[in-house]
């Protein structure tokens, strides 16, 4: 393998095309065709059609998922009646991606939402506007961790995994699901955390190679997207998976059985950021939007709603919900180099895509 976190130059891939948006209120306000993939210039159109009422859109882009989407829509356009927010839910990848591909012409306002060693990326290729600062061009919002889950109906919890080695006992052949990870961030930061380790223990990213060889044998199907991959995992076409947490305990609460571990010997914790897309046709607005994202008042509308622990130090302990202590206490935080997972992250992310995904059939 190569040493230092070397990999061979990648193939390039083509920015995934633009998702129609969806439009707040009754679908009258917008006739667009139920696709799921239209052109830019499409999209722009789209969104000047969907602006009904004389109300100003804010658009924004996020993996963040319908149930805080939806919330954040209509507690933001409740303080800010002339608003009309227009979200597209995507991956966090996909959000740079699409960024990146309308440079020239900015789709979206706010981008809101996956590590920052995307939003790292994204600045280095000066495709975000300066916040409070010439040097600032994000700022945090949550704190992600990725966890182990599966489904209890089939899966006890004392015998689920308890660590990432755990998912490639024998058992698990043909039982896991995987969150496409070309299109995601957590799925990015798993596989960074595993380079970094393999890269601190023998010095290249061969060991980290083998392991995800062995958990391609394993994986039963590459997901597109998370609301598909947990209702896989509740129809048990897969047993266990490895995913965010919010997502999961947003599931849970929602009726379906299911289950999840923190891996025993750490796990990536997420900075989850926003930002301002630089040429943003509603720049001044998109700003008020961050400020508010990130208040004391919406960090713990978000704990106790969606599930999402807050990336602000100041907030009471006595304010936040008894469930977000009890996470903090029981999950053991991997210490990541995320600097230079921004910086080698997609060359990791390239190899593995074009050397080891569909490989490790018979080889575990």
């Amino acid at each position: 393998m190569f040493r230092n976190g070397g990999v061979p130059a990648c193939r390039r891939t083509s920015a995934p095309k633009s998702p129609v948006p969806r439009c707040a209120g009754a679908p009258v306000r917008c006739r667009a065709p139920v696709r799921r993939y239209v052109g830019t210039l499409v999209l722009g159109a789209l969104l000047v059609g969907c602006a009904g009422g004389g109300k100003t859109p804010l658009v924004v882009y996020s993996p963040h998922g319908r149930d805080l989407l939806t919330l954040f829509e209509r507690l933001f356009e409740t303080e800010h009646p002339t608003v009309d927010v227009r979200w597209l839910d995507m991956g966090s990848q996909e959000a740079l991606d699409r960024v990146r591909s309308e440079r020239a012409n900015p789709q979206a306002d706010v981008w809101f939402g996956g590590p920052a060693s995307l939003f790292a990326t994204a600045a280095r290729e000066s495709l975000l506007a300066p916040l409070g600062g010439d040097s600032v061009f994000w700022l945090s919002v949550y704190r992600t961790p990725a966890v182990i889950a599966y489904n209890r109906d089939i899966v006890p919890d004392s015998a689920a995994p308890r660590d990432w080695e755990d998912v490639l006992a024998p058992r698990w052949r043909d039982r896991v699901l995987i969150r496409d990870p070309m299109a995601s961030g957590t799925m990015r930061a798993i596989w960074g955390m595993l380079f970094e380790r393999s890269l601190a223990s023998t010095g290249d990213t061969g060991q980290a190679a083998a392991w995800l060889r062995r958990l391609d044998g394993q994986t039963r199907e590459y997901v597109l997207n998370p609301a598909l991959l947990t209702e896989k995992l509740v129809r048990q076409e897969g047993w266990i998976t490895l995913w965010d947490l919010p997502d999961l305990q947003i599931t849970i609460r929602k009726g379906r059985h299911l289950g999840y571990v923190f891996p025993s010997s750490g796990t990536p914790v997420i900075d989850d950021a926003i930002a301002v897309v630089r040429g943003a046709r509603r720049d001044s607005l998109a700003r008020v939007f961050v400020e508010w994202a990130r208040s004391p008042e919406m960090q713990l509308v978000a704990a106790r709603e969606v599930y999402r622990l807050p990336a602000r130090t100041d907030l009471p302990a006595d304010s936040l919900p008894a469930w977000v202590r009890e996470v903090e206490g029981k999950m053991q935080v991997e210490p990541m180099d995320w600097l230079r997972l921004d910086r080698q992250g997609a060359a990791w992310m390239g190899y593995w895509d074009q050397h080891i995904r569909g490989t490790g059939k018979g080889r575990s």
